[in-house]
């Protein structure tokens, strides 16, 4: 069902007061917009996906900030379109040169990036300190975030998995992810 500029205000009205169910309506919106507009871009549909999350992520948490005289698809992928900037900006910048001649290679050796013991135990700390804080979330919030980010699972997979329709597992990922980057402040300010 198409939904009209005046229903999409009222909408968007019913997310800034917190209905989830708003959101929900949001993401169906304008999903497929989004993500289109992003898999034109990365030419790869897990990048696009993520992007996309995260731009959805960004917009509904800024929602007080959207100004109705634009639309809503148009500000999210506006938003979506600065994401993936920033993130080929990084991996442009992440790039090293290697050396102009055989010459200036001489004296390079590379660096051993394995880990140290120290390191491990760090890393290792960081994990328990997280999966601690994941145990205080809801069982929902934790199964979705346990799939995506240590199953490393495709949402398509996680829906099946969860016999959750796709837009349902996306904005439950969308908030657990708020509520874990809430809880982990909380973490570091005590």
């Amino acid at each position: 069902m198409e939904l009209s500029p005046e229903q999409i205000l009222q909408i968007i009205a019913k997310a800034k007061s917190g209905d989830q169910k708003a959101y929900k309506q949001l993401l169906d919106h304008c999903w497929n917009m989004v993500f289109g507009f992003q898999l034109k871009r990365v030419h790869n549909e897990s990048d696009a996906e993520d992007i996309t999350i995260e731009a959805f992520a960004k917009a509904f948490d800024k929602i007080e900030q959207f100004d109705p005289k634009y639309n809503f698809s148009t500000w999210v992928i506006t938003i979506s379109k600065n994401i993936q900037i920033d993130q080929y900006r990084k991996q442009k910048n992440s790039v090293v040169a290697g050396p102009l001649d055989e010459q200036q290679d001489q004296g390079n050796e590379v660096a051993d990036d394995s880990p140290t013991k120290e390191d491990a135990l760090i890393q290792e700390q960081n994990l328990l300190q997280l999966q601690a804080l994941m145990k205080m979330l809801k069982p929902m919030y934790r199964e979705v975030l346990q799939l995506r980010y240590f199953q490393e699972m495709p949402y398509r997979e996680m829906a099946e998995q969860l016999g959750e329709p796709l837009t349902n597992i996306k904005v439950r990922l969308l908030r657990a992810k708020k509520l874990m980057a809430e809880l982990i402040e909380q973490h570091r300010a005590l």
